[in-house]
């Protein structure tokens, strides 16, 4: 009998803990800690990935990869046979270049940096094609067949186009090489709704809607031949693989327009079932989306905004989400906060809107608000430091009501137990954006009076107040994350905004739009990882969360419960804090809310005898 080594190329190794990363397939180890043996084994699962920006249906096609995904077109409530491009990085989505005609029942090849669409519907069939370079699109030579709802795969400079609907199904076929389509072999039967998987050379052509909807064929470049039938058939549905060997069928419709959940892998020769898709729905997209091994599967009918991921590994993933923590022993919005999200600190706030200010400062464990002192001066919307800690931290500006006094410029700092009154601000001011810690921090903007505005920005240097150059324009209520050097500005009340700035200690740049413009958000991390959520539009008080880059934001979970002026400041990207602020009964909350990002870890099993 062969030993492990000899099977294995390695011998079972003794530990005290368990490996996290390196570790292959099937590999053993002995953990003297639990006197146990371990391993590690492949699992499959899908999990719920961040919202796209918009609802779409109709065969939007989706293409690229779990990091890298492109959605493009289809249609949606306000726009019948929409252009709007969205972005996927593996975190959430962003906008892209909008196509130069919008369509929908079409699909796409290649990547997100180089992509391809080709054909569709707009009110009739379409033969126009476009190339996507990761910014914007240019159109390309015209198809040969005016379709819609046919299958497409393959790459920017190497795609295939099959099937379709023209008045009826067809099985046209064509090739495109960089620089024109070259009608090649037909199909074997007219089809129209499938998907396909695998490159031009290297092809299947999955199910669809002809009947039974079950069979696939596959294309060697030049010649059709019969594939294995799905155990599921369907038709518009999601699809992934790179090659005629190893595809996905996820989700579709099923007759008589019903939605299924199922989904199926085909390894060359027969199709079995996988795990499945937690919402049904059928994007109509018809080209892959990954691999069989890491997969996605966005928009469509019966699943607006939503967005699953696909992974087969060694690895457990598990989803951004927000949870619910430990409540605020004071309900207040509009308080400052710092630190990280298990060792975070609120204080002031406005007990409700147009009622009494407080001055009482919390701390939080990860679980549980604790009161520990006072301001000196009751106020909220004041500045405060976003890299600050439960031991120092810094709050500055503000407003209080009852009687109204707006544009406050006190500055107090915490030592861990109680608050001090030190230099004031050059300008007073409310609602006034903030980052930095208690001896290195960044004010800007806000309200001097009711009436004013001010884009005035002044360093703090832990004894005084120096002004230096003002942000682009005026406002209030922006969000700020990040340090007295490396700055983040986003929102505004004006309007409200959208508009993100950046600073470096000297000068203010703009940086890349948010999705949804509002103001008055809860705001965590640096200027190249941040994190914006709920807010005020001002009509509505939306719980959608979105991550910066350092470039662009993109979508993330979104919270449970809209509101607007949470604890400003506490936690980072990756971790964050929602507490207090008030929601559209105009009553200020205790909630929180706790973020986590995504996270990996080995899927690590112990071996038993049974």
């Amino acid at each position: 009998m062969a030993t492990y080594r000899e099977l294995h190329g390695r011998s079972i190794q003794a530990v005290t803990t368990d490996p996290t990363g390196d570790v292959s397939e099937g590999q053993i180890w002995y953990n003297t800690t639990s006197d146990t043996f371990k391993s590690v084994l492949v699992s499959a699962a899908w999990a719920s990935g961040s919202s796209q920006t918009i609802f779409r249906e109709g065969g939007c096609a989706v293409t690229g990869t779990t990091t890298a995904g492109l959605l493009c077109g289809g249609s949606s409530p306000s726009a019948p046979y929409t252009n709007k491009t969205e972005e996927y990085n593996g975190s959430g989505w962003s906008a892209g270049g909008n196509l130069g005609t919008g369509r929908s029942a079409y699909g796409s090849a290649g990547t997100q940096t180089a992509g391809l669409t080709a054909g569709g519907y707009n009110g009739s069939n379409l033969t126009v094609s476009e190339s996507y370079n990761g910014t914007s699109w240019s159109e390309g030579p015209d198809i040969n067949t005016a379709r819609r709802a046919y299958g497409t795969c393959g790459t920017q400079t190497a795609a295939l186009l099959v099937g379709g609907y023209t008045t009826t199904s067809v099985n046209t076929v064509e090739e495109y090489d960089g620089s024109s389509w070259t009608t090649v072999t037909s199909a074997p039967t007219n089809n129209y709704s499938a998907g396909m998987a695998g490159i031009q050379t290297s092809a299947i052509q999955i199910a669809g809607a002809t009947n039974p909807g079950q069979a696939s064929v596959e294309y060697d470049g030049t010649n059709w031949t019969a594939g294995g039938s799905l155990n599921t058939g369907r038709s518009q549905g999601g699809y992934a693989g790179t090659t005629q060997d190893s595809a996905m069928a996820i989700s579709g419709e099923t007759p008589p327009g019903t939605k299924t959940v199922n989904c199926e892998q085909y390894d060359g020769t027969s199709w079995s079932e996988i795990v499945n898709v937690s919402t049904a729905g059928n994007p109509s997209g018809n080209s892959p989306a990954g691999s069989t091994s890491t997969a996605f599967f966005s928009s469509g009918q019966s699943r607006p905004l939503a967005t699953e991921e696909y992974n087969k590994s060694a690895n457990v993933i598990t989803a951004a989400a927000w949870a619910s923590g430990g409540n605020l022993n004071t309900g207040r919005n509009g308080a400052g906060g710092a630190g990280p999200q298990t060792a975070a600190m609120a204080y002031g706030g406005q007990q409700n809107p147009g009622t009494a200010t407080k001055g009482e400062t919390e701390q939080y464990d990860g679980t549980s608000w604790t009161e520990v002192s006072d301001l000196n001066t009751v106020r909220y919307t004041g500045g405060p430091s976003i890299q600050g800690t439960q031991t120092a931290t810094i709050y500055f500006g503000g407003a209080r009501q009852n009687p109204d006094v707006a544009g406050y410029n006190n500055t107090e700092t915490w030592n861990g137990s109680s608050w001090s009154e030190v230099a004031n601000l050059n300008e007073a001011r409310e609602e006034v954006g903030g980052a930095g810690t208690s001896t290195s921090a960044v004010g800007f903007a806000g309200n001097p009076s009711t009436a004013t505005t001010t884009a005035a920005t002044e360093e703090w240097d832990g004894s005084s107040w120096t002004s230096v150059n003002a942000m682009p324009g005026a406002d209030r209520a922006y969000a700020g994350a990040g340090s007295q050097t490396a700055a983040l500005a986003w929102g505004g009340k004006g309007s409200p905004k959208a508009s993100t700035y950046e600073y470096d200690g000297t000068n203010w740049t703009a940086g890349g739009d948010l999705i949804t413009a509002r103001c008055r958000q809860g705001c965590a991390g640096t200027q190249t990882a941040a994190l914006g959520y709920g807010g005020d539009t001002p009509s509505t008080y939306p719980t959608a969360t979105e991550g910066y880059d350092g470039t662009a934001w993109s979508t993330r979970p979104s919270m449970a419960a809209g509101r607007q002026r949470l604890t400003a400041g506490s936690g980072s990207q990756t971790a964050a804090l929602g507490s207090g602020g008030y929601s559209t009964t105009t009553s200020s909350v205790t909630a929180t809310e706790e973020f986590t990002g995504e996270t990996t870890s080995l899927n690590v099993k112990t071996l038993t005898q049974s």
